[in-house]
């Protein structure tokens, strides 16, 4: 029996070295980021909510201005 345990003691130690000997190789690519520009153009809003508020005091002044023009002809 000790033959037999040996040989069988042996063989499981082949099989676990040459599992162990397998090599696996990944190759990792270098990843390139690129900047990503934006550009947001609010310049029509912001004009736009001024207009709405200066349209307001301007539509004022005309009216005052065609006020003072009806009385100054009378």
């Amino acid at each position: 029996m000790g033959i037999r345990s040996t040989a069988l003691a042996m063989a499981a130690l082949w099989f676990t070295a040459a599992g162990c000997a397998t090599q696996h190789k990944v190759e990792v690519a270098p990843v390139e980021v690129k900047p990503i520009h934006i550009t947001i153009d609010v310049n029509v809003k912001v004009d736009r909510a001024l207009d709405d508020f200066f349209g307001d005091l301007d539509q004022q002044a005309a009216t005052m201005e065609a006020g003072s023009d009806a009385e100054s002809k009378e």
